[in-house]
């Protein structure tokens, strides 16, 4: 999955992206910052400031997150299994 960045509002009315959803953005989307970081989201700790647009794009993200299912792995038993028949 891809990092993705807040959109931060300047002054002049311009958009720029942002480091990092801030702590009060990912509380209000009922996320840790630690759950944040496990999928992919930056957290500036730094940042104080909570925009809903954020708000909204964690929340869409995190269930975009969940609905994909995760590659299965083969065991540890299975992979060595396979190689002992490819040496015989």
């Amino acid at each position: 999955m891809h990092n993705i960045k807040p959109q931060i509002f300047k002054q002049d009315g311009k958009q720029r992206s942002g480091k990092g959803f801030s702590k009060g953005e990912v509380s209000k989307a009922d996320l840790t910052v630690m759950d944040a970081r496990k999928i992919g989201l930056s957290v500036d700790l730094r940042r104080g400031t909570v925009h809903d647009e954020n708000v909204e794009a964690i929340k869409a993200y995190t269930m975009k997150a969940k609905s994909k299912p995760k590659p299965k792995t083969k065991s540890k038993r299975a992979r060595i299994g396979k190689k002992e028949k490819a040496k015989s």
